[in-house]
């Protein structure tokens, strides 16, 4: 594994995942100049401007192993990549921490969160029934929004095609949130968003080997057919079937990587 300040460069000049946006972008800041007193650029960004891209530009550093699991967030390294004071790096990690991607330690500070083989099979199981139900209660939603839905998949087929895995990651996403609301179930949404925020990192790490995102996109394809024919039993079971097939494949990329590894 390359040092994390490598990592870092690469991802300055791959861009994150999309996270904050359909199109991927660097990770650093980038405000072009105006005109402003003094000759000088005017680089000011709204606060809640600034908060939300940092949060998205941290938690695709995450996402995308930039960091890896149980390192240090190094907060001083990432705010003077980014242009910005260590706030807005601090308010992020609150954010990252209540998602569960980071720990906060003492005397340490944020810290990636590393789950357990276990830990990710039961949140995945988890995830697996909630979008289980969801997709049964999606074959009943109007035609308007099941539309909708298929347009997403469109999309993401498209980025699968031209083999572009971060905005395809992103596409996949949405498309599993806009299932789980058409399920019209707030309770669902909102335990489904807070095991879909702690999984991100591990889900996309398992579409990293080819045969694994085209066997995912496979399983992609049988859902939009189930729930173009609204059938509600096939439609279930092609949720469930590809949330448990997401573990064998997290598994096999993370040992490759590392023999024996056991935290993800």
């Amino acid at each position: 594994m390359p040092p994390l300040a490598a990592r870092l460069d690469d991802a300055s000049r791959s861009g994150g995942d999309g996270s904050a946006g359909d199109a991927s972008g660097p990770v650093g800041i980038s405000v072009g100049e105006v005109q402003a007193p003094l000759g000088m650029p005017d680089i000011a960004i709204a606060r809640p401007a600034l908060h939300e891209e940092v949060t998205a530009r941290l938690r695709d550093l995450i996402v995308e192993n930039r960091i890896q699991p149980g390192e240090r967030v190094p907060e001083l390294e990432i705010a003077a990549r980014l242009g910005v004071s260590r706030t807005p790096i601090r308010e992020a990690l609150k954010v990252l921490a209540a998602e569960g991607l980071v720990e906060m330690q003492p005397l340490r500070g944020a810290i990636v969160k590393a789950f357990s083989a276990k830990d990710a099979q039961d949140m995945l199981r988890v995830i697996a029934l909630l979008e289980e139900h969801a997709g049964r209660e999606a074959c009943a939603a109007p035609v308007a929004d099941i539309a909708a839905v298929q347009a997403l998949h469109e999309r993401m087929r498209a980025h699968h095609r031209r083999r572009e895995r971060q905005p395809y990651f992103v596409l996949n996403q949405q498309i599993h949130q806009a299932i789980v609301a058409l399920a019209r179930n707030e309770t669902l949404s909102v335990m489904h968003a807070q095991l879909g925020q702690r999984m991100r990192r591990i889900r996309y790490v398992g579409n990293s080997e080819p045969a694994n995102w085209d066997a995912a996109m496979a399983e992609h394809e049988a859902m939009m057919q189930a729930l173009a024919a609204r059938d509600a039993d096939a439609m279930a079971a092609a949720m469930r079937a590809h949330l448990l097939n997401t573990w064998p494949r997290i598994e096999q990329v993370a040992r490759r990587g590392e023999a024996g590894a056991d935290t993800y």
